[in-house]
């Protein structure tokens, strides 16, 4: 693993504008037969029963073991891993909510041959990474050995015919180091071919890994056709708008001539809105909204107060998008708040998979729910191309070694952080990788934004 790192390091050395070395020096370079991997392990699953969510541990459940290098399939590519970070989906597989996911991964172990690497007795985790490709198998033409990459999340097997005109349509699309083992907060990780797109070059490793699985997600749910298709001039309730989600969601708002009102917890995160330029702003905590009187009565006064705040913020119009991924804590002020005829997009349930809502304000008048799930390939690849070209940027706020991915979940868990949480993997340190400088440089207050917030 040494020589690898020591040929990545050299090669993105910032004397060198082009790598120094040749895919064919990459190719040849030796692969261990093991690597380091933070895992969940199968034995250990019930190890929380009888806890509550917020009384469960990362800590105690994320482990980082030494690990066979996975075979090469077809289609695929083997990345070694400079840097990863964490998303909820790692918080969830840690602390096995809403289940374990090694049921995942034995049903697609059921899938092929291939696919049956994946059934192992642990879980290497992570849905996101930045580093340089090793290895490509047999059907891989457009990536090669020493390419510097950023992976998205999905993967697809697009042997339906369900899957070509939307790959999340897929009946077999799986999320990467969630649904699927060989995840990306590792020294080495498997993945398919398409999910490569080019680390952008003005970004650190640990930089260019943060945005991938919530800026993807953000750009579906907010900006595609396939979400609620947001156009200039929209107003748009953003939950948790300083979070891993909500931070992009509000910069593609404004960035797509839209209002952000950015629902925040706390006067630090009301701060960073404004920074990313965000006006309207309610700080829910402050403002002592509560939604539910008891853990079965919402409070339909409060869904109107909330109402009543944001036409204050926005010269009295209601909103016509409602980023929601709170869920049930969240999701009968939503459906109340929006326009007639506006839309509320979800894409999680962070506080809860039931959701309730009156239903006479969603059908009366006309508003629509629309379910969005991650992102396909293009919509990731545009995603991809606006951070590569300033347009949107990380929201990296603090950074872990592997050996304290277990702290970084943690934090996630506890909602203690803000925007994304990193993980170096091979990197040793923080930031190296950047190949343009001056675009950097143009961009630098924006790039460390929510470094001054953690």
């Amino acid at each position: 693993m040494n020589e690898i790192l020591d040929a990545i390091l050299a090669s993105t050395a910032p004397d060198h504008g082009s790598p120094a070395l040749e895919p064919a020096d990459f190719a040849a370079l030796p692969v261990p037969e093991s690597y380091r991997a933070v895992t969940v392990h199968k034995d250990e699953a019930e190890m929380f029963t009888g806890q509550t969510t917020k009384e469960k541990d990362p800590r105690k459940s994320l482990h980082v073991d030494e690990v066979p290098v996975p075979e090469l399939g077809p289609g695929e590519a083997l990345v070694a891993v400079m840097a990863s970070s964490v998303n909820y989906n790692s918080v969830w597989t840690s602390i096995f909510e809403p289940l374990p996911t090694f049921g995942f991964l034995e049903r697609y172990g059921r899938l092929s041959p291939l696919a049956k690497r994946h059934d192992l007795p642990y879980h290497i985790i992570g849905s996101d990474l930045a580093g340089v490709v090793l290895r490509t198998g047999p059907g891989v033409n457009i990536w090669q050995p020493g390419d510097e990459v950023v992976a998205h999340c999905l993967s697809v097997e697009l042997e339906s015919a369900d899957g070509h005109n939307d790959t999340m349509l897929d009946p077999e699309q799986r999320i990467w180091g969630f649904e699927t083992n060989f995840g990306g907060l590792a020294e080495l990780a498997l993945v398919k071919s398409n999910q490569l797109m080019p680390k952008p070059t003005h970004l650190s490793w640990e930089e260019a890994a943060a945005p991938g699985l919530v800026n993807s997600t953000a750009y579906r749910q907010l900006v595609s056709r396939n979400g609620a298709g947001m156009k200039q001039g929209d107003n748009v309730l953003i939950w948790g708008a300083s979070g891993g989600l909500g931070s992009y969601a509000t910069q593609f708002a404004l960035a797509g001539g839209a209002t952000p009102i950015c629902v925040v917890s706390s006067p630090r995160k009301a701060e960073i809105c404004r920074a990313m330029g965000a006006e309207a702003i309610i700080d829910r905590s402050a403002e002592d909204y509560k939604f539910w009187k008891d853990e079965h009565t919402q409070d339909p006064k409060e869904w109107k107060r909330l109402g009543k705040r944001i036409r204050e913020l926005t010269g009295g119009e209601d909103v016509d998008i409602v980023f929601e991924h709170p869920g049930r804590e969240t999701f009968g002020a939503s459906v109340y708040v929006t326009r007639k005829g506006g839309t509320i997009v979800t894409c999680a349930s962070t506080s809860g998979y039931t959701h309730e809502y009156d239903n006479r304000y969603l059908w009366m008048s006309l508003k629509r729910i629309v379910g969005s799930h991650f992102a396909n390939y293009r919509e990731a690849w545009e995603a991809n191309r606006l951070i590569a070209k300033g347009k949107i940027h990380p929201t990296l706020s603090k950074v872990y070694p592997l050996e304290e991915t277990g702290q970084a979940a943690h934090d996630v868990h506890r909602n203690v952080h803000q925007g994304k949480v990193g993980v170096l993997c091979l990197a040793p340190q923080e930031g190296l990788g950047v190949r343009d400088p001056e675009l950097r440089e143009r961009h630098i207050d924006a790039i460390n934004l929510f470094r001054g917030a953690a």
